[in-house]
C-alpha cells in the first residue's frame, strides 16, 4: 500500500496519513459488491456533479437579483464545505474524504489553468496602451487606498508563524485592491451601463487594475515562497520577467508564423491546436517551477496568442467545458477550505467596520480622481462602487496565501466573506443611487409619414447574426440614399448577455484600428461591421455607425428603444425570427428573437419594420444585375398601411425600382356588413380611417401621376377568402412585398384569417405572406407606424 499526504481542507489536519490502493481507480460494479464511493473515478464524478448542481441552483436563485455568477460559485463551494454540509462527518467521509482531495484539487487547478489561459486569450493589451490618463489615474487611485486599508486590517490579524508582516500585508492588500474585469463587465451589462461613458471608463480602469493585480500577485507569491533567502525573491522575479520576455519575443512570433502557414478560411489542424494546448501546460509548469504560480504562466501564454482565427478555434473548443464544468471545482475547493466557524465572535464585530472601510477605500480614491477630471460626484461614487467588484483573481490570491501558510483559517474565511459581501453589494447599491439621465430632445419625426424626403434619414438596423446582413443592406440600398436625402444607418449588433467572458470583450473602436477578431462573438461583429463599411464605401450618401447591445433577450428591447430615442430615428428595422430553408419553408431560429420583436413592437418610440428574409440575399438579389427591381405594397387601410406606403414612396425615387401599389377595396357585401346596426361603432372607426386613407392615396397618386415606374391598382374583395385569392394571383416576380401590420384594425376583408395566424406580431396579412404555405420568393417587410400616447401628443 502507498501513502500520500494530501492538501488539507478546512476541517482536516496537516499530519493526517492516508492509505490507498493504486488499483482503486475504477470499480468492478455494484453487482460485485463494490462501493462506488471507495473508488477514485466514480467518487470524482459524484463530486463534480454535486458541484455543478449546487452552482446552478444558486445561479437560478440569484438570477432575479442580477448577481454575477461568481457569487453563485462561491456560495456553492461554501455549502459543500465545513461551513454547512461539511460539518457533518458522514457527508465528509462519504463524499469528500481526505483521500479524494488531491484528485479534486488537481482537476480544479487544471480547469483554473485553462480558464486563465482563456482570460489572457480574450484580453487585448493594446487597449491598455490606448487608455487615457483618466482611466489610468482612476485605476491607480482605486488601488492605493484599498491597499492601505488592507495593510491597516493586517495589523489586527495574527501573522502565521514563519511569515513576515510585509508578506502578510501584501497578500491582504492585493486581495482588497483588485477589481475583477470580467465580473464588472457583466454587472455593467446587467445595469445597462456598458455602452455609457461611465461604463467605458470603469471597464478601462478595471482592465488596468487587473493587469496590475497580476504583477502584484507574482510579487506576493515570490515573497511568500522565499523566506529562506532574501535573494530567492529576486531570482523568482527575474526569472518570471525572463519568461515573459521569451513568451512575447520568441513564442509569439513562432505562433504567428504557424498561423500564417494556414490558408485563410481553412480550419486549424488538430496538431496545431494540440501544440497550443500543450503550450499552456508547459507554461504553467515553467512558472510553477520558478516559484511564481502555474496560472501566471497560462495567463501570459494566452496573452501572447494573436487575436484571430486561432483564438476563435481555441475559445470555441474550451470555453463552455472549462467555464461551465471545471472552473466550479476551483470554487468548490475554496469552499472546502473555508470554515466560517473559525471566525471568532470578536472578528464579526470587526467585519462591520472592515467591509465599509474596504468599500470606501476605492470610492474615496476614485472620487478624488473624479474631482480632478471634473466628473460629477454621483458618477465618481458610482465608479468607486463598481471598482469594488471582486472575482477570480482575488480568490486565487487567497488560495495561494492559504496554501503558502501566509493566511490562516480565520483570515481566509474572513476574506472570502468580504469578497462575497463586497461583490454582492455593488449591483443593488449602484442601481439604487445611480440613474443615468439623458437629456433627450423630443422629436416629431417618429414616422416615415412625418419625415420629409429632402432631409437626412436616420435608420436603426438590428442584426442578430451575419446572415441577416445581405438582405438588410439590399433593403437600405433600395431605400435610395441621395445627396438631397442622405442616410445615416445605426447598426446595432444584438448580443445575448451570458456568463461567457467573450461576450463582454467586444470593442468596436479596436476593430477600426485594425485589430483582428478574437472570438466567435467578435468574429460575427467584425463580419457585420465589414459588410456595412463596404456598403458605406460603395454607396454614396450613406454613413454607417456600428454599435453593440449586450443584454438578456427579455430586456433587449430597452436597449433598442433607448438608442432609437437617443439618435432620434424614425424607423427601426429588425429581422423576423424565422429564416427560409433550402426547400423554401420558413424555419424558426432562436425563439428568443421573437420575444425581442414582440417587446419592441409594444414599446418602440418610432415606427418599426420586421423584415422576413425570403430571397433578397439569394437568387432574387436586389443589387445583382437587375435593370428593374419589383416592389409591391398591399394597401388595406389604416395608419400602418399608410406608413408602409410612405416607405415605398421613398423607394420609388430609386431609378431601378418599379413600384406596384395594390389597394384592396371592400365590395358591396363587405359594405353591408360594415353598415349593419351591429357594426355601427366599427363602421365609424373604419370610416374615419378611410377618410385619411383617401386623402393620402390621392396625394400619392397626384405626386406620382407622371411616373411610369409606379403602377396603382384597386382590387375589390368582400371577405378573407377573396383577399387571399387576390394576393395569390399577383405577379410572382416581385422582390419585396411591403404591408402594414394592421394593429387594432378589424375589417371584413380579413375575416377568418386570424384563426390561422401563427405570428400575430406580423398582423393578419403579414403572417399570411410569411407563412411556409404562401408560395413566393419575395421577402416581406411588415411595417408598424408609431402612435403617440396621450402624454406624447405635443411631440
Amino acid at each position: 500500500m502507498d501513502t500520500m499526504k494530501p492538501i488539507t481542507t478546512g476541517n482536516q489536519t496537516d499530519d493526517a496519513i492516508v492509505c490507498y490502493l493504486p488499483s482503486m481507480i475504477t470499480m468492478n460494479g455494484v453487482w460485485e459488491g463494490d462501493n462506488p464511493l471507495n473508488y477514485a473515478l466514480p467518487l470524482f464524478i459524484l463530486q463534480l456533479t454535486l458541484v455543478v448542481v449546487f452552482t446552478r441552483i444558486f445561479v437560478f436563485i440569484l438570477k432575479p437579483f442580477r448577481q454575477p455568477r461568481v457569487i453563485a460559485e462561491i456560495l456553492g463551494g461554501l455549502c459543500l464545505g465545513p461551513s454547512l454540509l461539511g460539518r457533518y462527518p458522514q457527508f465528509v467521509n462519504s463524499v469528500f474524504p481526505l483521500r479524494s482531495v488531491m484528485v479534486l484539487e488537481t482537476m480544479a487547478n487544471v480547469g483554473l489553468l485553462y480558464f486563465l489561459f482563456l482570460v489572457g486569450l480574450e484580453m487585448d493589451i493594446s487597449v491598455i496602451r490606448r487608455t487615457g490618463k483618466k482611466a489610468l489615474a482612476m485605476a491607480l487611485a482605486g488601488m492605493v487606498l484599498p491597499f492601505s486599508v488592507g495593510a491597516a486590517f493586517s495589523l489586527i490579524m495574527n501573522v502565521e508563524d514563519g511569515m513576515t508582516r510585509s508578506t502578510y500585508v501584501l497578500f491582504l492588500g492585493v486581495a482588497l485592491s483588485v477589481t475583477a474585469f470580467p465580473v464588472l463587465a457583466r454587472i455593467l451589462a446587467e445595469l445597462k451601463l456598458i455602452n455609457t461613458e461611465i461604463g467605458k471608463l470603469a471597464l478601462s480602469s478595471s482592465l488596468i487594475n487587473d493587469m496590475c493585480a497580476w504583477v502584484m500577485l507574482a510579487l506576493a507569491i515570490a515573497m511568500s515562497e522565499s523566506e529562506a533567502s532574501s535573494w530567492a525573491s529576486v531570482w523568482v522575479l527575474l526569472s518570471s520577467a525572463v519568461f515573459v520576455v521569451i513568451c512575447f519575443f520568441v513564442v509569439r512570433p513562432a505562433i504567428s508564423w504557424m498561423i500564417s502557414r494556414t490558408p485563410e478560411g481553412e480550419s486549424f489542424s488538430d496538431s496545431q491546436i494540440c501544440i497550443v494546448l500543450t503550450g499552456v501546460m508547459i507554461s504553467g509548469f515553467i512558472t510553477d517551477a520558478i516559484g511564481t504560480h502555474s496560472v501566471f504562466g497560462a495567463f501570459v501564454f494566452g496573452l501572447i496568442i494573436p487575436n484571430g482565427p486561432l483564438a476563435v478555434a481555441l475559445i470555441e473548443k474550451l470555453e463552455d467545458f472549462v467555464s461551465g464544468l471545471l472552473l466550479p471545482l476551483f470554487f468548490a475547493i475554496s469552499g472546502l477550505k473555508t470554515r466560517m466557524s473559525a471566525i471568532q465572535s470578536v472578528r464579526w464585530v470587526g467585519l462591520l467596520f472592515v467591509i465599509p472601510l474596504a468599500l470606501l477605500g476605492k470610492v474615496a480614491g476614485t472620487l478624488l480622481v473624479s474631482f480632478l477630471f471634473q466628473i460629477p460626484a454621483r458618477e465618481g461614487i458610482t465608479l468607486g462602487l463598481l471598482m469594488n467588484t471582486k472575482g477570480l483573481v482575488e480568490i486565487i490570491v487567497l488560495n495561494v496565501g492559504r496554501d503558502q501558510k501566509v493566511l490562516g483559517d480565520e483570515t481566509f474565511a474572513i476574506m472570502v466573506f468580504i469578497t462575497l459581501i463586497m461583490t454582492g453589494l455593488v449591483s443593488p447599491i449602484v442601481r439604487a443611487i445611480y440613474h443615468p439621465t439623458r437629456l433627450l430632445i423630443p422629436y416629431r419625426k417618429r414616422t416615415f409619414q412625418s419625415s420629409r424626403l429632402d432631409t437626412e434619414l436616420r435608420v436603426l438596423v438590428c442584426v442578430h447574426t451575419p446572415r441577416n446582413v445581405p438582405t438588410i443592406i439590399n433593403l437600405l440600398d433600395a431605400t435610395y440614399p441621395s445627396k438631397k436625402s442622405p442616410m445615416c444607418v445605426y447598426v446595432l449588433h444584438l448580443v445575448e448577455l451570458t456568463g461567457r467572458a467573450s461576450a463582454m470583450l467586444i470593442v468596436h473602436s479596436a476593430r477600426r484600428s485594425g485589430r483582428p477578431t478574437g472570438n466567435k462573438t467578435e468574429a460575427q461583429s467584425d463580419h457585420i461591421i465589414n459588410a456595412f463599411e463596404n456598403f458605406e464605401q460603395h454607396t454614396g450618401h450613406v454613413s454607417a455607425q456600428p454599435l453593440t447591445a449586450i443584454s438578456p433577450y427579455s430586456s433587449m428591447h430597452e436597449d433598442i428603444c433607448s438608442l432609437a430615442e437617443d439618435k432620434r430615428v424614425p424607423f427601426i428595422i429588425i429581422p423576423f425570427h424565422k429564416q427560409q430553408t433550402v426547400d423554401g419553408a420558413m424555419e424558426g431560429t432562436n425563439p428568443a428573437f421573437r420575444i425581442v420583436n414582440q417587446n419592441l413592437l409594444a414599446h418602440s418610440p418610432c415606427s418599426v419594420g420586421i423584415l422576413v428574409d425570403r430571397g433578397l440575399n439569394g437568387s432574387n438579389h436586389l443589387t445583382m444585375n437587375k435593370s428593374s427591381r419589383q416592389v409591391a405594397v398591399l394597401f388595406f387601410g389604416g395608419p400602418d398601411d399608410r406608413e408602409a406606403l410612405s416607405y415605398a414612396c421613398r423607394m420609388s425615387e430609386h431609378p431601378e425600382i418599379s413600384l406596384t401599389v395594390m389597394r384592396f377595396v371592400p365590395g358591396d357585401d363587405a359594405e353591408e356588413i360594415l353598415t349593419s346596426e351591429a357594426n355601427r361603432l366599427l363602421y365609424m372607426n373604419v370610416h374615419r380611417e378611410r377618410m385619411q386613407d383617401e386623402e393620402y392615396i390621392n396625394e400619392f397618386r397626384t405626386r406620382t401621376a407622371n411616373d411610369e415606374s409606379i403602377c396603382y391598382l384597386e382590387c375589390v374583395v368582400n371577405n378573407g377568402e377573396q383577399t387571399v385569392a387576390a394576393i395569390r394571383s399577383m405577379n410572382s416576380g416581385h422582390d419585396l412585398l411591403i404591408v402594414g401590420r394592421g394593429q387594432d384594425i378589424v375589417s371584413p376583408l380579413t375575416s377568418g384569417l386570424t384563426d390561422w395566424s401563427e405570428c400575430p406580431e406580423l398582423g393578419v396579412i403579414g403572417d399570411l405572406l410569411a407563412s411556409s404555405d404562401f408560395a413566393t420568393t419575395a421577402s416581406v417587410l411588415v411595417v408598424q407606424q408609431y402612435v403617440a400616447p396621450n402624454v406624447d401628443e405635443n411631440f
